[in-house]
C-alpha cells in the first residue's frame, strides 16, 4: 500500500451557532491548527424537511427555534454568506468545502461565486440519485461521499452510478458511523480495508469520517489506508448543539494533525539502518 500525506478536513458544519463572526473565527483557528480544508453544510430546509419542518426538535435543549425547521433556519447561512466564508478561507490559506443536502441547494450552489476542490455528499443523502445526477452533470470537482447508515449493496449501487456517469475517478468514499458520539464497538475500522480492496482500482480514494471521542481511531484509520480524515470541529465542546460533543477543539485538532503527519513519516519498510541507529548498533550490539 502506498501512503499519501494525510489530508485533514475540519467539519465546522453548524457548530458556528448561526453566527458568521464565529464561523470566520473557526476558519482562522482551523487554519492555525494545520487543517487542509474546512467544511460547512448547505440545506434548503423547507424543501428538505417538508412536513417535518414544523415538528419539535428531538432534543429540545439543543434547539435554536420553536420547531426543528426554525432551528435549522437559525443555523443556515445563505449563499452570499457562504461566498463570504469562501473569501475568508482564501484569506487564511485554507480550502473551503461544503456538504449539499438536497437538489435545490445543489442547483443554487452551482450558481454561487465559489470554487472548491470537492463537494461533500453526506450519509443521509448518498442515495438521493436526483441530487447525484445534478452534481455529476454540472460540477467538475471531486465528490467526497460518506457511507454512514449505508448497506453493502447500496454502496455498490452508488459506485455503479458514478461509473455509469464516468465520474468514478472523482469519487472518494468515506467509512463512517452516523452516531454522535460513536461507540467504539460500532465503528468497524476494517471497513476501510474492505473499501480499498473492493474499489481502489475504480474510485479516486478512501477516507474516514469520525464522530468518536479522542483521536486514536483517526490514526488507526489512516494506517489502514484512509488518506482523508474528517472530524467535526468546534471552539468549545460545551456549546449548545448536537455535534459539539463529537467534535475536536483546537488543541485536539492540532494534536490530530501532528500525530497524522508523524505517522505518515513511519509508513514505510526499513530498507537499511539509519545513521542514528548505526551509531547505537556500534555502541550497544554484541557480536560473538
Amino acid at each position: 500500500m502506498q501512503y499519501k500525506n494525510p489530508t485533514v478536513i475540519a467539519e465546522i458544519g453548524c457548530n458556528h451557532k448561526g453566527d458568521l463572526k464565529i464561523a470566520k473565527k473557526m476558519i482562522e483557528s482551523a487554519a492555525n491548527c494545520g487543517a487542509n480544508f474546512v467544511k460547512f453544510q448547505k440545506r434548503d430546509n423547507k424543501y428538505l424537511l417538508g412536513k417535518k419542518y414544523n415538528l419539535p426538535h428531538p432534543v429540545p435543549e439543543n434547539s435554536y427555534g420553536k420547531s426543528y425547521g426554525l432551528h435549522r433556519d437559525f443555523l443556515e447561512f445563505n449563499f452570499r454568506e457562504h461566498e463570504e466564508l469562501y473569501r475568508c478561507c482564501k484569506k487564511n490559506k485554507i480550502s473551503y468545502s461544503t456538504s449539499l443536502w438536497d437538489k435545490k441547494s445543489a442547483e443554487n450552489f452551482l450558481k454561487a461565486k465559489i470554487k472548491c476542490e470537492f463537494l461533500k455528499i453526506p450519509s443521509a443523502c448518498n442515495l438521493d440519485f436526483d441530487l447525484l445526477e445534478i452534481l455529476t452533470n454540472k460540477y467538475r470537482g471531486k465528490f467526497h461521499l460518506s457511507l454512514g447508515m449505508t448497506k453493502i449493496d447500496e454502496i455498490e449501487k452508488i459506485v455503479e452510478f458514478f461509473i455509469n456517469k464516468n465520474r468514478n475517478k472523482d469519487l472518494v468514499l468515506y467509512s463512517c458511523t452516523s452516531t454522535y458520539p460513536s461507540d467504539f464497538n460500532d465503528i468497524g475500522l476494517l471497513d476501510i480495508k474492505k473499501l480499498k480492496n473492493q474499489f481502489s482500482n475504480v474510485i479516486h480514494d478512501v477516507g474516514f469520517s469520525g464522530h468518536h471521542l479522542g483521536i486514536a481511531i483517526d490514526i488507526a484509520a489512516y494506517a489502514l489506508g484512509a488518506n482523508y480524515i474528517e472530524r467535526h470541529f468546534t471552539l468549545d465542546r460545551t456549546w449548545k448543539g448536537t455535534d459539539h460533543a463529537a467534535s475536536l477543539e483546537p488543541t485536539g485538532l492540532t494534536k490530530l494533525i501532528r500525530d497524522l503527519n508523524n505517522t505518515y513519516k513511519t509508513m514505510h519498510e526499513k530498507k537499511k539502518l539509519s545513521k542514528s541507529e548505526l551509531i547505537q548498533r556500534n555502541k550497544l550490539k554484541s557480536f560473538n
